[in-house]
This record gives C-alpha cells, structure tokens and sequence, in this order.
C-alpha cells in the first residue's frame, strides 16, 4: 500500500542512512526489556537426519538433495544428527544461556502421508525434544512448515501448486496445536513464502526444483517460472490463515498462544535519489514485503503487484480476502544483508517475477547490476536490519516483530569466527536501536545454533555458533569464539558489546 506517509517514511530513513546513522554500539542485555527474548535456529531437515528412521517418509528434499541438485552434491540424510543428539544439544543450548530456540517439525516425520496416521515415533521425539527444552527453561518458538514437505503429497497433486495442500496443512498444524500446544506459546506457519516459491519454482534452486526457460538457473525438467511461484504464495497465504483461524477458534483461549508467518527481508536503497529509483525502491518492498503481508494486514496484494504481474497474479475472492485479512499476530523476519535498487523499464514478453518487480539490484553501490533475485556480494549493513524494523512496524499496523534468522557464514573448519562476532554485536545494536524507535521488536534469533547442512551450499559453509565436525560420524559439536561470545552477553549485564574479546570468548567491561 503505497500511501503518502509511508513514502514519507521511506524518505526519512533514507536521509539518516545518508547522514551515517548508526547501530548502538555499547549496550548491555538489560538495555533491552525483560521480555524481549534472545535465541537460536535450526530447521527439522536441516537439521535431524535421521531420513528413513522411526517412519518417517521422504520430503521433497530428499528427493532433490538425492538427485545431485546441491553444489557439494550432500545430502541431509544425517545432517547434524540431531534427532538422535538433541538431549545433548538442549544442555548446550542451557549452557550457552540460550533464552529461546526456534526448531521446525518435519511434515514428513510427524504425518509420514501428507494427511491421516500420525507417526507414534515422530510424535515421541517431538514431545521429547520440547520436554528438554521446558526442562531447562527454554522458551520454545515452532516454524511448522521450513521448506520441506512429504514428497507424497508432490506426488499426488503437485504439493504447493494445488489448493488441497491448504486442508492438509491446517490438518498438519492441527496435530501440532493439539499435542504441543500446552508447552507451545509462539507459532510461525511457514517459512519464508516470500523467497520459498521463487527458489522452488521459479529459479528451481530449491526442492521441488520447477522452473522453465530462460529463467532457470539449472536445468528443470518441469514447471512454469512465469506463473508457479504465484500459485504457490497464494496457497501458503491461504494455508496460513487456515491455520491461523483454527487455532483461535479452537486452541487460542486455553492455551494463549499466538501464530505468525516468517518473511525474508533485504532492506533497500535507492541507487540514486531520482524519482525513478526511489519509486523503484518502494516497488521493491512491495513485492518483497508486501505480497504475504498486504493480504494478511489488508486483504489483498499490492496494487503495484497486480499490476505490473496481472492475470498472473491469482486474485482473492470477497470471502478469501475477509478470511486472509488479519489472521496474522505477529511478523516474522529472517535478515541477512541489504542491496541497492535502481529503476529497470518492465520487460516486454515472458516475466518471471524478478522481470516483473522491474529493477536492477546489487549487494553494493559499485557492484554490476543484476536483475535476479539474489545479489553476489553483501557487505555488512547492521542499519539495514534497523529500518526494516521500523519500516514492518510503520507499514503493518504495529504488528510485533521477531528477528528469526540473523547471521553470517563462514567455512567449517574456522572456530576463532571473530567476524562472526563483530556482525551479531552490530545487527543485535542496530536490532535495539530499531527498539528505541519505536520497532515493535519482541525477540532475536541467531542463525543458527549449530552447522547444519545448507539449502544453499551443503556442507561448504556454515552460520553456526557451535562447529559439527561433519567429517566425522559421531557429529562431534565445538564451541566458536561466537558462541562464547553470545553466552556471555546473555549472562552477564555489565558486558559491553563494543569490548574487545578476550581468549575465553567473553568481554572485560570497559
């Protein structure tokens, strides 16, 4: 919705970037209020392994992953082995001073045909995993849907492409409201509905791997980039609302909980201050944010959206745009870097929906311009997390804000991750600055807990705090510099963040 005041806004925030607005630097955790809650991440096959163990059923990634479609060719067939490790992984997460953890449930293991049995095996771990994280006083935080549903159900009606994945679904978020809902407070329903579509069915760099030419990045052997994605969005939107209403018709009062939906945020700069850029810029945010959060917030998608990918874009009846509108309690974003945006004339022919979002962009400002989804390079922007903040908060009613997913990469075998360290201090700074400007910010999530295998890149690089030894079969876990350095900050309120480390990880007050 590109009213006035949020062109104001955008405006605003761009004039304090120019002028060098920064992050608070020095901080200590009590500077943040007592219920905001900081955590860590992992996702269920990213995590578990554990693939054709207890009855669980192939996902879409297992399939995808077993036909050669990652860089390093891995697999998440064990992964971190974490459903066999996580008794272990919770009391390292306890002695990590860990106050939140956000796990997803794998689809897959929990319902192994897509709807009906539930899998006695994948419900006891799941119980178990929760019951060690209340037992060690760890808010619990469930992403029920991270990318990987049961490739039956790809199979037998084409998965996301189908609106009969919406009564599965919801009968999928049902089983969990019902048997962890005691112990569950904060629910997030899918993953990403932003990105997910594009890397499945429109790039084909994620499971199920559709796409058609030309804008394939690989070569699929199915699918339709100009249409899939949008089908595949308006189902997960639908999806959630279903959820959503479910659970305050039939759980919310006794068990007071709440359910969100995660977005993938980039912030953005106009290239230049033209008119055209800065127009471009908003366009951006309008297809990024906008196209799961206006239907959510306002019943329906961006007028710029409807536009510029018209008959393409599937259309919400009355009914459709009532039931989808406000069945949301809070907002959740993962957040890794910012890009530069400039104007770029709507393609004529085919579009997919990077020709449609019409603009160049680029991880800096002397960077080539590319018009995919994803820049090269990304240079650290702590400001970036900050008035995405402040911009979910002025545009979407207020909604609370959880910062999912924060983090940086880095190669495995690197344990002294000092960069690592300097980019949570600053995101986590620019986070509480966000907070003092009115960002209604509840939570902070590192990405991720520990390595874990990357839809990206396998096993080349991880964001974890704590290392896994993948080359060995036991999984063996290894505290980073990071992770001595998050505990730290978590427990003790008298450290400051713009200290300098000393050998143990931690920070001398200055």
């Amino acid at each position: 919705m590109a009213s006035f005041c949020l062109f104001l806004f955008l405006l605003l925030l761009l004039l304090l970037a120019a002028h060098g607005a920064a992050p608070v630097l020095g901080f200590t955790r009590s500077d943040f209020p007592p219920e905001f809650v900081f955590g860590a991440a992992t996702s269920a096959y990213q995590y578990e392994g554990a693939v054709a163990e207890d009855g669980r059923s192939p996902s879409v990634w297992d399939t995808f992953t077993h036909a050669g479609k990652i860089a390093d060719k891995s697999t998440g067939d064990i992964a971190s082995d974490g459903y066999h490790k996580y008794k272990d992984d919770v009391k390292l997460m306890a002695e990590t001073n860990l106050e939140a953890y956000r796990f997803s449930i794998s689809w897959s293991r929990l319902i192994p045909n897509g709807r009906g049995a539930v899998n006695p095996k994948g419900l006891e771990y799941y119980n178990n995993l929760i019951d060690e994280l209340v037992k060690h006083g760890i808010q619990i935080h469930v992403m029920l849907y991270h990318l990987d549903f049961p490739q039956v159900l790809d199979d037998e009606y084409g998965g996301w492409l189908s609106h009969r994945i919406v009564e599965d679904f919801t009968e999928f978020a049902d089983v969990c409201f019902r048997e962890f809902g005691d112990r569950v407070s904060y629910w997030t329903t899918i993953d990403e509905p932003n990105v997910g579509p594009i890397g499945s069915y429109d790039s084909g760099i994620f499971a199920p791997g559709r796409c058609s030419e030309p804008f394939g990045v690989t070569k699929c052997t199915a699918g339709n980039s100009t249409v899939e994605p949008y089908i595949a969005a308006h189902n997960m939107i639908l999806a959630h609302a279903s959820a959503t209403r479910l659970y305050r018709e039939r759980y919310q009062a006794v068990q007071k909980g709440v359910v969100g939906i995660n977005v993938y945020s980039f912030w953005t700069y106009p290239l230049t201050n033209s008119t055209a850029d800065i127009a471009a810029t908003k366009r951006y945010q309008d297809f990024m944010f906008g196209w799961t959060l206006e239907p959510l917030v306002f019943g329906d998608y961006p007028q710029v959206m409807k536009t510029n990918v018209g008959s393409r874009l599937p259309s919400f009846t009355k009914s459709q745009s009532e039931f989808v509108k406000g069945a949301i309690d809070f907002i959740g974003i993962n957040h890794y870097y910012s890009v530069y945006v400039n104007d770029r004339p709507l393609k004529e022919g085919i579009r997919d929906y990077a020709a449609d979002m019409s603009v160049y962009q680029r991880g800096a400002r002397t960077d080539p311009a590319t018009s995919e989804y994803l820049p090269s390079v990304y240079p650290d922007d702590p400001e970036g997390l900050q008035f995405v903040l402040q911009y979910l908060t002025e545009s979407y009613g207020g909604l609370p804000i959880y910062v999912q997913e924060n983090g940086k990469a880095s190669s495995n075998d690197i344990l002294d991750d000092t960069d690592r360290v300097e980019y949570l201090k600053s995101y986590i700074g620019g986070t509480l600055t966000a907070l003092r400007n009115g960002a209604n910010v509840k939570g902070y999530f590192a990405w991720n807990f520990l390595d874990i295998f990357e839809f990206l890149g396998g096993y080349q690089s991880g964001y974890g705090l704590h290392r896994v030894d993948f080359n060995d079969k036991a999984r063996p876990r290894e505290a980073r510099l990071s992770a001595r350095w998050y505990s730290g900050f978590l427990k003790n309120n008298d450290i400051f963040v713009q200290s300098k480390i000393d050998d143990k990880g931690l920070v001398a007050r200055q």
